[in-house]
């Protein structure tokens, strides 16, 4: 009898009956691989019934589940305050952006006081060596293997007991027992399945390096991402020197959070002020440029907003944003039209958020309208100016979270003037040297910026 055969897809681990060109749910193409039904069960009924009893919420001890740091603060920030005793964590990111090295040096520190494993399937132990050398790192509690076949990685960690194990990364890993070649569907999704069965049956503490793919997701199934514990996003462009650690995912802290590295020689370094990162070579008195203030978990980041406006020769103007989301900035260009007066309409428009960050909140709004009208009207704002608030499409500005946080960075950094929501400044206490712009709509931010003043 002839095995019957299901279809997966690889990039959201859809399950089909038969092949498609085009994936029903994600709508990805080609992306349907072929499998056969019985290899992607794994394991078997038992026969033999435990007996299973529930417990109690309050009796349930919790010292186990400790913290311990790992040495580099800004991943211990992303984390929550460390990694978790028995947690499966996944780090993805681009190629050559700096995952294995990351992984690599923390090395050093959990060796003080843990065994650490590292596992590589992408580079021999010769290799390995070299890197490390490069890096640092000479821990005599570091142990390296080359190995790609999951039964044996398991049999080593058996036999060497380590506290914490790298895996680097999962697409190279297969299961023997498996017909289907490694980085396939059902090889990610088993040799996933049988580290977190390390990790939460051992205490084992999990590091799992993950590829990703051209939309910028982890490859493989979407199901990855709900077995482990904490999902971590490398970001950045490998031209330039400064990465971004992102939490996508935390059972054991606040997700978005961000840790900011310089990427160096000798390795990573933590970047302890990425908001001074941001802002360095600023152009002074140049029109289009405004700075706000972002939450980025618990941490507030200056970043800078910049815009070009220009006359279109064309008959469908351009729109173009980077790290500011364009349906947002499509809406501002309205708002801005409609409630400040300013034909944009007929004009190429283009936002940049400088640094590689990328704003998904309303708090910038209005540093957004100032940098467009700044641009339109080739008038420059203050270097020591900054804006936050959001924008409603009547032109108001609106009141955001956390104002007082973010007024305490715009002042530690040095600027002396802040755009604020109207209605929120009474309730603040006023900080020394820096003078509070409350405005109400968009014609008065218009004003500011023309005048200095609003009448």
């Amino acid at each position: 009898m002839k095995a019957k055969t299901i279809f997966f897809c690889t990039e959201c681990g859809n399950e089909s009956p038969k092949w498609s060109g085009r994936c029903s749910v994600c709508g990805a193409w080609n992306s349907m691989v072929e499998q056969s039904e019985s290899v992607a069960k794994t394991g078997k009924k038992s026969s033999v019934k435990k007996a299973v009893k529930a417990s109690s919420i309050t009796d349930i001890d919790t010292s186990d589940e400790i913290r311990f740091h790992t040495g580099m603060g800004e991943l211990d920030r992303v984390l929550g305050g460390g990694a978790v005793k028995g947690s499966l964590v996944l780090v993805g990111g681009a190629p050559g952006i700096g995952k294995s090295t990351l992984m690599l040096q923390i090395c050093q520190q959990l060796g003080v006081s843990s065994k650490v494993l590292y596992v590589s399937g992408e580079e021999s132990a010769h290799q390995l060596k070299m890197r490390a050398q490069r890096l640092g790192v000479d821990s005599a509690n570091l142990y390296v293997l080359s190995e790609t076949c999951l039964g044996n990685i398991l049999t080593c960690v058996e036999a060497e007991s380590p506290d914490i194990l790298i895996v680097d990364s999962i697409q190279t890993l297969y299961n023997e027992d498996l017909d289907s070649p490694a980085g396939g569907v059902g090889q990610v999704k088993d040799c996933t399945m049988a580290l977190m069965q390390l990790a939460k049956g051992q205490g084992i503490t999990v590091f799992v390096i993950g590829h990703v793919n051209k939309e910028g997701s982890i490859a493989g199934p979407k199901v990855l991402e709900h077995m482990v514990d904490c999902v971590l996003y490398f970001e950045g462009d490998q031209h330039m020197t400064y990465r971004i650690l992102r939490a996508a995912k935390n059972r054991f802290g606040a997700t978005n959070e961000i840790g900011v590295f310089e990427m160096m020689d000798s390795g990573l370094k933590e970047v302890e002020n990425p908001s001074e990162m941001l802002l360095s070579g600023r152009p002074e008195d140049a029109p289009g440029t405004c700075v706000t203030c972002v939450m980025e978990g618990a941490r507030p980041v200056l970043a800078e907003v910049q815009a070009l406006i220009a006359p279109s020769g064309a008959s469908n103007p351009r729109r173009t944003s980077n790290g500011f989301d364009f349906h947002r900035a499509s809406m501002l260009l309205a708002v801005l039209e409609k409630r400040g007066g300013l034909k944009v309409s007929q004009c190429d428009a283009y936002l940049n958020i400088i640094g590689g960050l990328t704003l998904d909140e309303p708090a910038a709004d209005l540093a957004g309208i100032v940098a467009i009208a700044s641009s339109y009207l080739d008038k420059p704002v203050p270097n020591s100016m900054a804006a936050i608030g959001e924008v409603g499409l009547s032109g108001e500005i609106r009141s955001i979270s956390h104002l007082e946080q973010r007024l305490s960075e715009v002042q530690r950094l040095g600027f002396t003037q802040c755009m604020i929501p109207a209605n929120r400044s009474r309730d603040l206490k006023p900080l020394p040297n820096l003078e509070l712009m409350p405005v109400k709509n968009v014609g008065q931010a218009l004003q500011i910026l023309v005048q200095g003043k609003i009448k």
